[in-house]
C-alpha cells in the first residue's frame, strides 16, 4: 500500500500499468517544481494531456494540475527539457519489483531513459540508449554502484514473478524465514501483500517457507500481480491509498483510476497554486540570503540542542547503555543480525531489550528508546567513542552557527529599490510608418519611403481623411486620420519629414487636399512616378512652415519614445529634446538623443527604462539628412 512515506514496488506496478495504458504519448514541457519534485506534461492522441508528477523518494501518479513552477526553470529541468521535449515515450516500466520506473524516449536517432528512484532519498537519473549517465539529480556514490554522469546506471532487483515455478518453489525452499517475511523482503511485496497472497493461498504466515505448498503460493502470487496491474478497486482506507482492495480493510474513498487515488491521498507539494491575490511580496536578494541565514541557524541550534540532550540521557543512562552495547557486541561475533533482533522481539519483557527500538545491521547499531529520546549506538564502539560521536556533532553545528552568524554581520544592507511596474507601448498597425498623435487625439501617418507612401494612399486613405504634402519634391505622403483642430501639427510633420529637412531649410510649404483630389492617373502624355501623386482642384497652402521635431518618452498610459511636432510631444512626455536641420547624419543623432534624454532620469529611473528608451526606438522619429539638438 501507498503510505504518507512513499509507495511500495506493488503500488507502483499498478501506475506503471495505468501510464501503459495511456501510450502513445509524446514529451512536452517537464517542469521542476522544488528540490525533489518534478513533472512532466505528456501529449496524448486526440489532443489529450496528461500531467505526470513525481517526488522523489515518495510517489509517482498522474494529477489534475502541477504546482505553480519557478520562473527560473532550474538547471536540471532545462537539461531534462533540452533532450527530452518533443520525444515519443516508447514504454514506461518498472525495473523488476524495486520502487524505480523507467519512462524510455525516443528523440531523432536516439533512446534515453529517464529513471525515477522513489526508494530512500529518491533520484532522478537521465541516461542515454545504453544506460551511461547524462545528468542525475544528485549525485551518490555507494559501495556498490555510483549515479554520478559518466558511470553506467547499475539496477539490482529482482521480480519473483518472473520467476519459472521450479526456481520459484527452489526459492521457498531454500529460504529459512516464515512464508510471510520471505514474500514481504525476498519477494519486496511488504507486510499487507504478504500477508493478502498467504490467506489467498489458504496458508498459515507463520509456517516456515520451506514447508509450505509452493504452488498455492505461486498462483496466489499472480493472482495479486494481476489484480495490481488491472487496478480493479483503487481506493483509501485508514491505513493507505490501495490499488486494490485487501481483505479486513475499511474502505473510506473509492477512485476510478489509482492516480485519481493518489491524487487525493498525497498532501500538495510546495509550490501550489495560490489564490489570486494571496501573491508574497518580492523580496531583495540581501533579505532572501539573511531569511535563509537565519533559517540555516535555527536549524543548527535545534541540533546542538538535540545532541546536547542525547548527551545528558546517555550519562543518566550510562551503566545501562554499557551492559547492552558489551552485550550486543558479544552476540554478534556469535550470531547473525536477525538472530540478534528476534531473540530481543522474543525478550520483550527484559528492561534491556525493551529499550532497543530498532536495528541497524548495515551499521552494527541500535537505536535505544532513553527518556522520550532515541538515541543511536553503536555497539562495536565503546560508551566514550559513542559520546564522543554526539560531541563532534554539537561542535560541528556551533561551528556552523558562529559562521553563519559572522556572515550575516558582514552583510552589507542593500540600498532599496522602488521598482517600476511599466507597462510597454504595444505594437500596433501604423507603427511601421512615421506617425504622432495630435494634441486634440487625432492620429497622423506619413510614410517612410515611396513604396509606403504608395500603401497609405492605396489603403489607409479614407473619405473623412486629410492628404497633406510639403511642397518639395521629395518627403512623406502625410494622411490625418480624422478631423483636429490642429492641423498646423499636421503640416509641421510634413514639412519636417521631407526633403526641405534634408537640404537644411528651416521653413516650407505645405499644402493639403481632400481625398478625391488625389489621383495615381496621369494625364495623356504625363508620368506619374513610384510614390508620387497628381492632385487635382484647390489645395490649402500653408506658407513658411517652421521645420522641428520633438522626440520625448512618454511614461502613460504606456511607456514608450514618441516623436513629432514639438507642441504634441512635449505635454505628453516626462523628457524630450528638440531637433533643427544641422550637421549630424540620422544614428549619430539617435545616440545623442538617448544620451540626453538619460542625463534627464535619475539612475533608478533609467534601469526601469532600458527596455523602453534605446537607439534603435528613437532613431524611427529621427528626420532624414543632418540634424542638432536645440540647446534649451
Amino acid at each position: 500500500m501507498a503510505t504518507l512515506q512513499g509507495m511500495s514496488g506493488v503500488d507502483l506496478r499498478a501506475l506503471v500499468a495505468e501510464a501503459a495504458d495511456r501510450l502513445p504519448l509524446w514529451v512536452g514541457k517537464i517542469y521542476q517544481f522544488d528540490a525533489k519534485t518534478l513533472g512532466i506534461r505528456l501529449n496524448g492522441e486526440d489532443r489529450a494531456k496528461y500531467l505526470f508528477l513525481v517526488e522523489t523518494g515518495r510517489r509517482a501518479h498522474f494529477t489534475a494540475e502541477f504546482p505553480t513552477p519557478p520562473k527560473n526553470p532550474p538547471s536540471f529541468a532545462m537539461l531534462l527539457r533540452k533532450h527530452l521535449e518533443g520525444g515519443k515515450v516508447l514504454g514506461i516500466r518498472q525495473l523488476g519489483l524495486e520502487r524505480t520506473v523507467s519512462i524510455d524516449v525516443g528523440k531523432r536517432d536516439t533512446t534515453y531513459h529517464l529513471i525515477f528512484e522513489l526508494f530512500d532519498e529518491g533520484n532522478a537519473v537521465l541516461c542515454d540508449e545504453g544506460y551511461t549517465i547524462i545528468k542525475p539529480l544528485w549525485h551518490h556514490r555507494f559501495k556498490t554502484r555510483e549515479v554520478v554522469p559518466g558511470a553506467v546506471y547499475a539496477f539490482e532487483g529482482s521480480d519473483c514473478s518472473t520467476l519459472p515455478p521450479v526456481e520459484f518453489r527452489t526459492m521457498l525452499a531454500g529460504s529459512d524465514r516464515d512464508i510471510v517475511r520471505t514474500l514481504a523482503v525476498g519477494c519486496m511485496l511488504g507486510g499487507a501483500y504478504a500477508e493478502e497472497v498467504c490467506r489467498t493461498a489458504g496458508v498459515e504466515k507463520s509456517a516456515a517457507a520451506a514447508e509450505v505448498n509452493a504452488e498455492a503460493v505461486r498462483e496466489a502470487f499472480d493472482r495479486l500481480m494481476t489484480d495490481v496491474a488491472r487496478r480493479n478497486e483503487p481506493v483509501i482506507t485508514p491505513s493507505g491509498c490501495w490499488p486494490v482492495v485487501l481483505a479486513g480493510e475499511e474502505v473510506r474513498e473509492r477512485f476510478a483510476t489509482f492516480s485519481e487515488a493518489l491524487d487525493a491521498f498525497y498532501p500538495k507539494v510546495a509550490g501550489e497554486k495560490e489564490e489570486a491575490g494571496a501573491e508574497k511580496p518580492r523580496l531583495s536578494q540581501a533579505e532572501v540570503i539573511r531569511r535563509r541565514q537565519a533559517e540555516a541557524i535555527k536549524g543548527f541550534e535545534k541540533k546542538i540542542e538535540r545532541y546536547e540532550r542525547v548527551v545528558e540521557v546517555l550519562y543518566e543512562n550510562y551503566t545501562a547503555v554499557t551492559g547492552i552495547i558489551t552485550t550486543l557486541d558479544e552476540a554478534s561475533r556469535d550470531r547473525s543480525w536477525q538472530e540478534i533482533e528476534q531473540v530481543l522481539k522474543s525478550n520483550s519483557g527484559n528492561a534491556a531489550a525493551k529499550m532497543v527500538r530498532a536495528v541497524h545491521p548495515a551499521e552494527a547499531a541500535v537505536e535505544l528508546g532513553l527518556e522520550e529520546e532515541r538515541v543511536k549506538v553503536y555497539v562495536h564502539e565503546t560508551m566514550e567513542q559513542n559520546l564522543g560521536r554526539y560531541y563532534d556533532f554539537i561542535k560541528k553545528f556551533k561551528k556552523k552557527k558562529t559562521g553563519a552568524l559572522a556572515a550575516m554581520e558582514r552583510m552589507v544592507p542593500e540600498k532599496p529599490r522602488h521598482k517600476q511596474n511599466l507597462a510597454l507601448l504595444k505594437k500596433r498597425w501604423y507603427h511601421r510608418f512615421r506617425w504622432f498623435t495630435t494634441t486634440d487625439g487625432t492620429l497622423v501617418i506619413g510614410g517612410r519611403d515611396a513604396s509606403q507612401n504608395e500603401e497609405l494612399v492605396k489603403k489607409y486613405m479614407e473619405g473623412g481623411d486629410l492628404f497633406v504634402h510639403a511642397d518639395v519634391h521629395g518627403g512623406s505622403v502625410v494622411i490625418v486620420k480624422g478631423a483636429t483642430e490642429r492641423l498646423d501639427e499636421a503640416v509641421q510633420f510634413a514639412a519636417s519629414y521631407s526633403n526641405a529637412w534634408k537640404a537644411g531649410h528651416f521653413t516650407a510649404d505645405v499644402y493639403a487636399a481632400r481625398p478625391d483630389q488625389v489621383s495615381k492617373t496621369p494625364e495623356s502624355g504625363e508620368y506619374v512616378a513610384r510614390g508620387a501623386f497628381i492632385v487635382r482642384g484647390e489645395r490649402q497652402y500653408f506658407r513658411n512652415v517652421p521645420l522641428g521635431v520633438a522626440i520625448g518618452l512618454a511614461m502613460a498610459p504606456e511607456v514608450a519614445v514618441i516623436g513629432g511636432p514639438p507642441g504634441a510631444v512635449s505635454g505628453r512626455t516626462k523628457v524630450s529634446v528638440e531637433l533643427r536641420p544641422g550637421q549630424f547624419e540620422p544614428n549619430d543623432t539617435a545616440k545623442k538623443v538617448v544620451r540626453a534624454l538619460r542625463d534627464k532620469l535619475s539612475e533608478d529611473e533609467w534601469k526601469g527604462l532600458k527596455n523602453a528608451l534605446n537607439t534603435e526606438a528613437v532613431a524611427a522619429f529621427v528626420p532624414p539628412g543632418g540634424s542638432d539638438i536645440v540647446e534649451p
